[in-house]
């Protein structure tokens, strides 16, 4: 949410200007640009209550003004506490929120500025938020609204992913498998959408899915580390958190994660995270061998691996707190 409140104070700064260019010369519109201008600069300054009543302002001097009704929504969006739920001021504050929102998605219907365009997509996403689980709940608003914003963006798989939680919050799992592998459909290279996938076969239980998906997203980008490292992390929990898998099946997952962890280490020898889980992973696979003589070259080979590794991790931790100590003197 922090670097969403970040691109929106970027935007709203750019909006300012384009606030100035529309009828520029009537006195209601002179007024409109002015009391836009300072509910931004108290909208930056987190003072939304100061910043309603001049977004009102503003769109009261021009009700054309569509953006002005998302800063608006966005405002009472974040007076809304989620610790005083239940009080009617408090809830309030969201259906206003709601309301505004879908103005601006309507207002903003036919912009051609591409910040425009940004802002009603916005709208549409925080206006499914707004009628989500966690603030009106309200699936039977969300779900048009989510399909609405597909149908005007065909081509966005972070939007079949919103409309995929919102069927599976509601207990709709194949119709949210169905959402996520459409997104998958639409950026088979983007490693992203195998994140996602993954994240939702994990939540369902679903282990062999869940490192398919993971694997896939290893595939889309091979050169990354931390994506090999991710499936040697599944692989040794899997292991670690279910003592009752058979021999040969906590065998076999116990090697691919090594194998997997090998491959982090062959594009990163210092990654200290792949070198502590291979030697976790060793132990583990040293658990499973009945060969004395195979156990102990196991367990001397974690033993390394474990030292580096926090030789590592040391040498890191003093290279970060030396970079901070630089920094702070040089203030």
């Amino acid at each position: 949410m922090s670097f969403r409140f970040t691109r929106l104070a970027v935007l709203v700064v750019g909006l300012s200007v384009a606030a100035g260019g529309c009828g520029k010369y009537s006195i209601s519109n002179i007024r409109s640009h002015k009391a836009f201008q300072d509910a931004n600069n108290l909208y930056k300054k987190a003072d939304y209550k100061a910043a309603v009543v001049r977004y009102e302002d503003a769109i009261r001097f021009n009700p054309d003004l569509g953006f002005a009704y998302f800063f608006l929504g966005n405002s009472y969006d974040n007076l809304y506490k989620p610790a005083r739920k239940g009080e009617v001021e408090n809830d309030g504050y969201l259906q206003k929120a709601a309301d505004n929102y879908r103005l601006a998605i309507d207002k903003l219907a036919a912009a051609t500025d591409p910040k425009e365009q940004e802002i009603r997509r916005y709208a549409y996403e925080y206006l499914i938020m707004a009628y989500g689980p966690e603030k009106l709940s309200d699936f039977t608003r969300a779900e048009p609204i989510a399909k609405e914003l597909i149908a005007a963006n065909p081509d966005e798989p972070t939007f079949y992913q919103s409309l995929g939680k919102l069927y599976e919050d509601q207990g709709r799992f194949e119709e949210a498998e169905a959402q996520y592998l459409k997104a998958v459909q639409l950026r088979p290279s983007d490693a992203l959408v195998y994140q996602v996938l993954a994240g939702f076969y994990n939540r369902q239980g679903d282990f062999e899915k869940t490192m398919d998906a993971w694997q896939q997203r290893a595939n889309a980008e091979p050169n990354n580390p931390e994506a090999w490292h991710t499936i040697g992390v599944y692989y040794q929990d899997k292991v670690y958190q279910h003592k009752t898998l058979t021999r040969d099946l906590g065998l076999k997952y116990t090697l691919a994660g090594i194998a997997a962890e090998d491959k982090a280490l062959a594009l990163n020898s210092e990654y200290f995270e792949a070198l502590s889980y291979k030697n976790i992973l060793l132990r583990q696979q040293a658990l499973y061998e009945r060969d004395p003589a195979v156990q102990k070259r196991l367990i001397t080979e974690a033993d390394v691996l474990r030292e580096r590794a926090l030789e590592l991790q040391k040498k890191q931790n003093l290279g970060g707190a030396a970079a901070e100590a630089a920094k702070k003197g040089g203030k």
